[in-house]
């Protein structure tokens, strides 16, 4: 049995963890990306914000897929709608759903036919996480 020495736990002044609670604050900043560019392990920046009582990812429904407290709703202007409210009797059909996924640098646009919808959210259910 070996017996090392643990180095002792690194004690973060309160004005660090205020600039990070506040960077991840900001709509759209990534936990793990803050915490990153601070020196720190996401994990740490976690247990920071539970302690000051942030509200964190949370399992929803039978999905249990996990929603983002600041997510909000987008209205998308579709292209039948954008033409009724322009004053145009009819637009042209949608010939394919495009669903374009950013996360950080990386970026992934998908096209599926409008005749497999169904197909498409299952497919973008599993991407998610929701099981």
């Amino acid at each position: 049995m070996e017996t090392g020495t643990r180095a002792p736990r690194r004690r973060h002044a309160e004005e660090l963890k205020a600039r990070v609670l506040a960077a991840c604050a900001e709509p759209g900043a990534s936990v793990a990306a803050v915490a990153q560019a601070h020196g720190l392990n996401a994990n740490l920046v976690h247990q920071w914000r539970r302690g000051r009582g942030v509200p964190t990812l949370t399992p929803v429904g039978p999905a249990r897929r996990a929603v983002s407290v600041g997510a909000e709703f987008i209205a998308l202007a579709l292209p039948a709608a954008a033409a009724a409210a322009s004053g145009q009797t009819h637009a042209a059909p949608m010939a394919d759903i495009r669903i374009e996924w950013r996360r950080g640098a990386a970026a992934v646009a998908v096209s599926w036919p409008v005749s497999a919808a169904p197909e498409c959210a299952r497919w973008l259910l599993q991407c998610m996480g929701a099981k």
